[in-house]
């Protein structure tokens, strides 16, 4: 697909502040996190502020809170919402001063050009978000043998079979992305209710729920990924193991029941029926002729490959069926300039913010 963008266009970012939201909610992270501000601090196009939102963990917001203390740039608040990653992104977003507002996270680095990156996508008045490129850091220190590639949506990172260069897209990933403030005055913030909740199961899709609504309030929007915009993501050594793989896709499948239920399987499911019937064929393919080659790992990518869909297969007609039978509450906060004004707290509810799909 084309680049959208327009240099120069009237409207775009400028020098516009841009503000970046990074959610912790363990000490175990203590120097990943420390390691995610310093990458934003070194910014060539530098930041208007950096927000660390603690996520219902009073020892690590008091240690953050003594260890910025004397740091300008850097701003520490607790989640103000319920528990989980959608309220903290919620609580960075409305504290903002930025017109664009990015997200990193917290076992992540940015590199030095990443949010110049993001910048140069606003000069079309047209985006609403641009995201970037999110590359594994293995803690062994290579990716396993039989780990495909299509998969590294598994640990949080960009996988083969996403567009190359700048290209508009359905969804940005929500570890490495960035929206105009606009963009949440139109569609609300992130849905609670869906993605990842603290110690519960590994969900996800947050970030597409929100891309969907975006594009439904505002169908003119745009959406970008720019690959040149890169993180790299740290990847502990429990998630190289197949026990994780397997329990991270079948979170996922529970995630796309979650998203399907709220903005509609036609859109919901839009990009991964393109992933399913193209990208992991190939992959399969690869694998096998990697086998018949005699080159390592060509069998375990390809039964990887097949064990994850069906893992996610089975986790979307459990989760569609859970929602069918109970019903599924979700809650839409406003987190723009009226909640702000307001002096609103993104985890209560506001008139036509709350909606139950059943």
């Amino acid at each position: 697909m084309s680049d959208p963008g327009i240099p120069g266009a009237p409207g775009g970012c400028g020098d516009t502040g841009i503000s970046v939201v990074i959610c912790a909610y363990t000490e175990d992270r203590w120097e990943d996190v420390l390691a995610a501000v310093a990458s934003v601090r070194a910014q060539s196009r530098p930041a208007l502020e950096t927000l660390l939102v603690v996520d219902h963990n009073q020892v690590l917001l008091d240690r953050l809170v003594k260890e910025y203390r004397d740091t300008d740039d850097v701003r520490v608040l607790a989640n103000a919402g319920p528990r989980g990653l959608s309220a903290g992104r919620n609580t960075g977003i409305a504290a903002s001063r930025g017109e664009i507002v990015a997200f990193l996270d917290d076992d992540a680095v940015a590199e030095r050009d990443w949010l110049r990156h993001f910048a140069e996508g606003y000069a079309d008045p047209r985006v609403m978000a641009v995201g970037g490129r999110t590359e594994p850091v293995w803690a062994s220190g290579r990716r396993p043998g039989w780990f495909p590639e299509e998969f590294d949506w598994v640990v949080g990172c960009t996988y083969r079979g996403l567009p190359r260069g700048r290209v508009r897209v359905r969804n940005v990933l929500g570890g490495n992305a960035s929206f105009r403030r606009s963009a949440f005055d139109a569609a609300g913030g992130f849905a609670t209710g869906i993605g990842r909740d603290g110690d519960k199961r590994p969900l996800g899709g947050e970030e597409t729920e929100l891309c969907i609504r975006l594009s439904r309030a505002r169908p003119d929007a745009v959406l970008l990924i720019d690959d040149r915009a890169v993180i790299h993501h740290r990847v502990p050594q429990v998630r190289e193991h197949f026990r994780y793989f397997r329990t991270r896709t079948y979170a996922e499948g529970l995630s796309k029941a979650l998203v399907a239920r709220s903005v509609g399987a036609g859109k919901g499911l839009e990009s991964e029926r393109r992933y399913t019937t193209r990208v992991l064929p190939a992959g399969v393919v690869r694998g096998l002729r990697d086998a018949l080659l005699a080159r390592p790992g060509g069998a375990g990518r390809a039964g990887a490959i097949v064990a994850g869909v069906l893992t996610a297969a089975g986790g979307y007609v459990v989760g569609s069926v859970r929602a069918r039978r109970g019903g599924v509450t979700f809650c839409v906060v406003d987190v723009g300039g009226e909640a702000r004004r307001a002096g609103v707290h993104p985890g209560e509810e506001q008139g036509g913010a709350h909606g139950r799909r059943d």
